[in-house]
């Protein structure tokens, strides 16, 4: 498949295009400001599909809104009826087109016209009225308030707000770029019967969220940093927005410093904790060294060595029970502490030993959950 990508250069042009360069089977040719459109003819050929991201949102006057949205389309639409072949259309419109300003009634007229060109052609086609798009590679100060927050949040610049309960729909730009490359898909395949009939479609999930809440979940994340405590980035809104806010962090915040706590048996680092789901930390031993004794009523950890050599000893604290084991860095292996059991993890290697370490619960000094106990007793 052979796609016509116009607007190729813009904030989900670009997304677009990243992805299609990781699939075999897509191919395309762009359409940009640097083109003009007499210079269509020669870029459809043996082109399937035409996706249409070009545009103008935020012009220097109103006329532009026109020009760049109804005009162009128009002139691109006449082209391709030209064509010996009618080609599928997939429009990027916004939500914005319900409304009755200039920028909303440029991209309604433009629906209407790729509408009319399906209709009188008989080729499907596809018009998606987008929410506000947020993701990486969009630029700030312009028109995402998610890329301009973004932005400053990371280089501690301050962001404008005008009403916190403001409510904004937002849409990832990665669920964007995967519907527009199924509905091409589709469209090709000829598996959309209903595409023109069912031409006005929307991206999904939306997500509803007042700006305030951006704007606290944003600061989280660069909190994070000083806590360790992270956010749940792992699914669903806040995982795409953290993931944004992390494409906009300066070249010289890539990496933070963490505190070091070390003694005469070695260090201890703390790397992240989670709200629901522990920490993660390493730390350090010499040889001979000799580190926990201890044992939890709840508490759990899991140990990996992965550098040295280290015996674990444990001990049931109401049968005296003893066992132990020995890992090393050369073979991984997860050694799982038990609630109710002393254990302790000693060096038996020649040099240092060093060992990640998760809990299953932030450590609380009010409420530690670890009691010095001897796993050998004298």
């Amino acid at each position: 498949m052979k796609l016509l990508i116009t607007g190729a250069n813009g904030f989900v042009g670009k997304n677009l295009v990243a992805h299609i360069d990781e699939m075999e089977d897509i191919e395309y040719v762009k359409f940009t400001k640097a083109h003009k459109a007499p210079e269509l003819n020669e870029l459809l050929k043996c082109v399937d599909c035409v996706i249409h991201l070009a545009g103008v949102n935020r012009p220097d006057n109103e006329s532009e809104f026109f020009e760049g949205n109804t005009n162009l389309t128009e002139e691109l639409l006449n082209i391709l009826s030209e064509q010996p072949k009618p080609l599928p259309v997939i429009y990027s419109s916004s939500i914005q087109a319900q409304r009755d300003n200039a920028y909303g009634k440029s991209k309604r007229q433009a629906e209407e016209l790729v509408k009319s060109y399906a209709e009188a052609n008989s080729t499907p086609a596809k018009v998606y009225r987008l929410a506000n798009v947020f993701g990486k590679w969009c630029e700030p100060n312009y028109n995402s308030m998610v890329a301009t927050f973004c932005h400053n949040v990371a280089r501690d610049l301050p962001i404008q707000i005008n009403d916190t309960n403001a409510k904004v729909k937002l849409v990832y730009i990665d669920d964007v770029v995967k519907e527009l490359i199924k509905a091409a898909r589709d469209l090709v395949s000829g598996e959309n019967k209903n595409a023109q009939t069912e031409m006005l479609s929307e991206v999904l999930p939306v997500y509803e969220k007042t700006v305030g809440y951006v704007a606290k979940q944003l600061r989280l994340f660069k909190g994070s940093r000083d806590t360790l405590v992270t956010e749940k980035v792992g699914d669903g809104f806040v995982r795409k927005l953290y993931s944004t806010y992390v494409s906009y962090l300066p070249k010289e915040r890539f990496s933070y410093e963490v505190p070091k706590h070390g003694d005469e048996r070695g260090v201890f680092v703390e790397m992240l904790k989670t709200k629901d789901s522990g920490q993660f930390s390493f730390f350090t031993a010499h040889p001979g060294v000799t580190r926990g004794g201890h044992y939890h009523h709840t508490k759990n950890e899991k140990f990996l060595v992965i550098k040295g050599n280290a015996r674990f000893g444990f001990r049931h604290m109401i049968t005296n029970e003893y066992h132990e084991l020995f890992t090393s860095g050369d073979k991984p292996e997860i050694v799982e502490t038990a609630p109710g059991w002393s254990h302790d993890i000693t060096n038996v290697g020649d040099e240092e030993m060093v060992v990640m370490l998760w809990a299953n619960e932030i450590f609380d000094r009010d409420n530690p959950d670890t009691y010095y106990a001897p796993v050998k007793l004298s």
